[in-house]
Order: structure tokens, then C-alpha cells, then sequence
């Protein structure tokens, strides 16, 4: 937990919101690449077996799909590869913003370099040493990969709230009654039921609230027996 949030990357908006980024680890991420790079296959040698008898135009197909894959997913599927997608992740720009297509080109680029010298060698270990876990295509195109999560039903907090309001314990209950009299139960109920006929600054201020109420309630005095 401590790791994770020395990784998570806080994104003040122009409206000073701070929104919170949790960037991937390696493990997800190079499970991510394991998944593109089975699906990269299976397509290039599918196309590899209909189209060999063009050996040239063969390569130049298998180049675009290899190179071309991420680029794609990056700028029309929000950020997600199906490997991505299927691990919870996601490339967005450092603020937090969808990559454009400069920077899914720049990233994918730059890949060459981090699959050196097999199978992503300076790439992982880049990542290791960044604070963010991004590689050199992230850094050079200023992106960042992100775990998805989904945001918290505020509901369900504001439910469980409710059983610690105190309100509800028959002490306090019983002690606001003794404190509280008549006339002032009488005050409160009447502001509670004009409370949409009061002006606003009537609703904040009590001295206000109580002599609108007194304007506005009938000339016969409620009972105190009906308020318990």
C-alpha cells in the first residue's frame, strides 16, 4: 500500500480538483504485453498464410500491424489494448487527458528502444527505477499507464453514516428534551414547516427566522401537549 501510493500521480484540474492517478505496475503491464503481442501474432501469421505468395507486400503488412496495433487502441479505444483491457489498464496523458495521436506515435516509436535488447530488457528497467513505472516511450511522449478504478458509491457510506448519528440514542434524546422547552420546540417546529416560505437570509440567521416566523404563523397558539 505504502509503494503504491509513493506511484500515485495527483492531477490538479484548472478548477483545482486534485484528481488521483494510480499508475500500472510492471506485472500487470507485461501481462498486457503478453496478451497484444499473442494477438499481433496469430494476426500477422494468419495474413502471413493468406497473402504468401506477395512476399513483399507480406512484410510491409506485418510491420503495420505490429507498430500500427497500439496505435490504433491508443487514439480510437480510449487508451486500451485488448491486453489493457483485460488487465484493468489504461494510457492516458500525464494530466490525466486522452493520448493523442502524436503522442501514441512518439510512445510506439520509441518502443524499439525499450524492447532492447530482448523482449523489453531496457524497458522494464527503466520502469523499475521511474517513480511512475514509465518506460521511454511514456517519458518521451509525456504519458502514463493507469489502473483503472471504479469510483466509490457514495450511498453506501452515507447509509452506514446514519448508524452512528446520535440522534438516534435514547439518551440524548432524552436529555435534549429536558433541555429543551416549550417555546423553543414550538419555534423549531414552526421554522421546519415554513421553511420553504422563508427568505433566505431568514433560513441562517435565528433572530430572523424567528420573527418571520411570528409574522407568518396563525394567531392560535399550537398546544405543547402535541409536541412531545
Amino acid at each position: 500500500m505504502k509503494a503504491l501510493e509513493e506511484r500515485e500521480a495527483v492531477v490538479l484540474t484548472p478548477e483545482h480538483v486534485p484528481i488521483r492517478l494510480f499508475p500500472a505496475g510492471l506485472g500487470a503491464r507485461f501481462f498486457a504485453l503478453l496478451v497484444d503481442a499473442g494477438v499481433i501474432l496469430g494476426v500477422s501469421s494468419m495474413l502471413s498464410m493468406m497473402l504468401g505468395f506477395m512476399s513483399g507486400f507480406r512484410m510491409v503488412l506485418v510491420f503495420v500491424i505490429s507498430w500500427g496495433y497500439h496505435v490504433y487502441f491508443e487514439v480510437r479505444h480510449q487508451g486500451r489494448s485488448p491486453g489493457k483491457r483485460l488487465c484493468g489498464l489504461r494510457v492516458v496523458d500525464s494530466r490525466g487527458l486522452p493520448v493523442t495521436f502524436q503522442q501514441s506515435f512518439v510512445r510506439n516509436v520509441v518502443r524499439v528502444v525499450d524492447s532492447a535488447p530482448a523482449f523489453y530488457g531496457a524497458g522494464a528497467l527503466i520502469s523499475l527505477l521511474d517513480r511512475r513505472s514509465r518506460r521511454l516511450g511514456d517519458i518521451a511522449a509525456d504519458t502514463l499507464v493507469i489502473e483503472e478504478r471504479s469510483a466509490g458509491d457514495p450511498s453506501a457510506a452515507i447509509s452506514g453514516a446514519r448508524r452512528f448519528n446520535s440522534l438516534q440514542n435514547p439518551r440524548v434524546l432524552r436529555r435534549l428534551r429536558r433541555q429543551v422547552g416549550l417555546e423553543e420546540r414550538e419555534f423549531l417546529l414552526a421554522l421546519c414547516l415554513r421553511a420553504d416560505f422563508l427568505e433566505t437570509r431568514a433560513r441562517f440567521d435565528p433572530g430572523n427566522g424567528r420573527s418571520e416566523c411570528e409574522r407568518r404563523k396563525p394567531r392560535t397558539r399550537t398546544s405543547g401537549r402535541a409536541i412531545h
